[in-house]
């Protein structure tokens, strides 16, 4: 702890270069602890803010402390600025004067930014200060015209690199509120847009809102000063409060009621429009000279460019904006037994606009499609491809064609398309009754899954070349399970990928925070999905390395009602389909594990591919495959009876026989009547019904 100052700042580091720099120019350093309201500092800081020389009594290193020792002046010309940077987020600067014990004056120009914590919110404002107290006194010599034309002409080259580096009408806002003029310290500022006769306030300072309530969004009298300036594209000077009652006797009850003595009203003018006004008033008579007219007027010009630039970027910006919210899904559809969770971040700015979309469709018999994607490029016409290719996927998806098909069709429409452009893509369907996944993948990331131990991965998914490049490539499925409980994680690159971090390190990232707890529900009154989503995102947008636009989309399999899946599978089998029936093998292994009997796994797989086999290869239409599982009541004994039917439309019935050592074929009834606890076939209308049925009684 200094004597009667600041402690020195502990925690943060420097270069090694950068403290005898600031020695070497007298520069000292600052850290404001804002929450806990503390000032720490370097020796340097003290002996320039004069602290050495005051009792310990009279600083206590908070902010109101500080403040006392300023002069009267002063102190709320930094006060307001300081507020403002920590309400905004922003940087802020000043001169002021001290005032010492034996009333000696010295003036000090401070630097600071404000830092935020994890959470957005204001932590602490570092800086720098450094003495300014032989510029004020040159301002008092012979020489104080010549040094403040020369202050103006840097202020103005200054004030022309910031508004040239404001983006949006905001950052115009910000930077001209905090504008430090040189010799004409203004009391209030006030930034004003005028469109269809109506003003709308953009920023303010020095004023309460009470003050300007009254004009924001509403027509401009046109005895106002401000409707004169816009109407003459002409400043517009009020050196004091009678000649402001003098020339505008209509309108002097607004101003009356303000503690306001002199005005300056400044028209914008772009491309020979008038777009809007500034106001910069003072809170005593002041008759401006023509210097400082001439620096006010060029200010306004400035003000003005900068101000169209930012409004025309608004505009663009809400444009691309709006028209990618209208490509995107405005909800999502609620699909019983899953839980689902968007998330979508931006990274462009103007018509910068990526191609990256998500969708979940539900599909016939009560599952679910899972789509994100990315078209190539980051302009309007990729938000436009992105729109069609949705569609028709959606489409493909929703007329119930099996994974494969949809995307080999996907990507076919995108070629005929003819636009150069080329797209990943995964799509997964989800079976619903037993959290079954069929993914296919088209040059994009695999899916990331986050299992019920709280571990999360990425699955391995065949993939294939990015939509529209090959016509008539063929897409292969991959297919995995989820338990109740479990998520399936799709991301765009954005997420995963950036300056500096790799694929690896991205995904690395993405399954670190997957893998941490959730959030108790009962604690936060939401479900712990959307928690996890806004934790992936939060993460993302607090990067400085994202330069790409993201979409998130997590899907959570909650199970049937009961946690039991239902007790039944039913699945259709196209004619001649033969890679149908290692899928269906697949399924009824996943179903029969979950109905809690895998001892039947493997007799009832080898028999149903008997069955299903000997119905698409002996016939020439589909079959429908069904497997039940019935269950006695504990009374009766709790056996489990697995019964698997197979229907076709052919009245051709199945004849047994007995093939020879070395047939290659022939054994698939006789297999079934071996293994099977019964079986047997079943006319039904038009086609057959081919059965058998399993049994197993529970361990007592």
């Amino acid at each position: 702890m200094l004597p009667g100052g600041l402690p020195p700042s502990q925690g943060d580091t420097t270069p090694d270069w950068l403290e005898p720099a600031m020695a070497a120019n007298g520069i000292g350093s600052f850290d404001w602890d804002i929450r806990r309201d503390i000032l720490e500092g370097d020796q340097r800081a003290c002996t320039i803010v004069g602290l050495d020389a005051v009792e310990k009594g009279r600083f206590d290193r908070s902010s109101a402390s500080f403040l006392a020792l300023l002069h009267p002046e002063d102190a709320p010309v930094v006060r307001r600025r300081v507020e403002r940077a920590v309400a905004e987020l922003g940087q802020c600067g000043a001169y002021y004067r001290t005032v010492g014990p034996n009333g000696a004056m010295r003036a000090v120009r401070f630097r600071g930014r404000v830092l935020a914590d994890a959470f957005g919110r204001a932590s602490r404002m570092v800086g720098f200060v450094w003495d300014a107290t032989v510029e004020l006194h040159k301002r008092d010599r012979a020489d104080r015209l010549a040094l403040l034309r020369e202050e103006r002409s840097r202020f103005i080259k200054e004030a022309a690199r910031a508004l040239s580096e404001a983006v949006t009408v905001r950052d115009v806002a910000r930077v001209f509120t905090e504008l430090p003029l040189p010799g004409l310290p203004p009391d209030g500022l006030v930034l004003a847009s005028f469109e269809a006769g109506r003003v709308q306030i953009l920023g303010a300072s020095g004023y309460r809102t009470d003050e300007l309530a009254g004009y924001d969004r509403s027509m401009l009298p046109p005895s106002h000063p401000a409707a004169e300036a816009l109407r003459g594209r002409a400043p517009v000077f009020c050196a004091s409060r009678e000649e402001y009652r003098e020339r505008y006797p209509d309108v002097w009850e607004q101003a009356r009621r303000t503690t306001r003595s002199s005005w300056a009203f400044l028209p914008l003018v772009a491309s020979g429009r008038a777009i809007g006004v500034c106001v910069v008033s003072f809170d005593d008579d002041r008759r401006l000279d023509a210097d400082e007219r001439t620096l006010l007027s060029t200010l306004g010009g400035l003000v003005a460019q900068s101000l169209a630039r930012a409004r025309l970027h608004d505009a663009e910006h809400e444009l691309a904006a709006g028209l990618q919210r209208v490509m995107l899904p405005r909800t999502v559809p609620s699909v019983p037994g899953v839980t689902t969770a968007v998330r979508y971040l931006a990274a462009g700015s103007g018509l910068q606009i990526g191609g990256d979309w998500y969708d979940v469709v539900p599909l016939p018999g009560g599952h679910v499609g899972l789509v994100i994607g990315d078209v190539q490029g980051h302009d309007v016409h990729a938000a436009g491809i992105m729109g069609q290719l949705r569609i028709a996927l959606r489409a493909y998806a929703a007329e119930g064609h099996p994974p494969a098909a949809v995307m080999a069709r996907a990507s076919r429409f995108l070629a005929d398309l003819d636009t150069d452009h080329f797209a990943t893509c995964t799509y997964a369907e989800v079976n619903v009754d037993y959290g079954v996944v069929y993914a296919v993948r088209a040059g994009h990331l695999d899916p990331v899954v986050r299992r019920g131990d709280g571990t999360a991965a990425s699955v391995p998914v065949a993939g294939g070349l990015p939509l529209g490049i090959a016509p008539d490539e063929e897409y292969r499925v991959t297919r995995f399970s989820l338990d109740p409980g479990e998520t399936v994680v799709l991301c765009t690159d954005g997420l995963v990928e950036a300056r500096g971090m790799d694929l690896d390190e991205g995904v690395a990232r993405l399954t670190a925070v997957l893998s941490e707890p959730l959030a108790d529900p009962a604690g936060t009154g939401r479900d712990p999905l959307d928690e996890l989503a806004d934790r992936i995102a939060s993460q993302a947008a607090d990067s400085s390395e994202r330069e790409d636009d993201i979409a998130l989309l997590l899907l959570r399999w909650d199970g049937p009602e009961g946690g039991l899946a239902a007790q039944q599978l039913r699945r259709r089998i196209g004619q001649a389909d033969l890679a149908r029936i290692a899928e269906v093998r697949a399924e009824l292994r996943d179903a029969l594990r979950r109905w809690g009997v895998a001892e039947l796994i493997d007799t009832a797989e080898l028999l149903s591919s008997e069955l299903v086999t000997n119905a698409i290869r002996h016939t020439d239409r589909d079959a429908m495959f069904t497997a039940r599982l019935y269950r006695e009541s504990a009374a009766d004994g709790g056996r489990a009876r697995l019964r698997v039917e197979v229907e076709d439309e052919s009245d051709l019935w199945p004849t047994r026989r007995t093939p020879g050592e070395q047939a290659s074929s022939g054994r698939g009834l006789m297999l079934v009547e071996a293994l099977a606890d019964g079986w047997g076939v079943e006319p039904r209308g038009s086609g057959k019904r081919m059965w058998f049925e399993l049994s197993v009684t529970p361990a007592e």
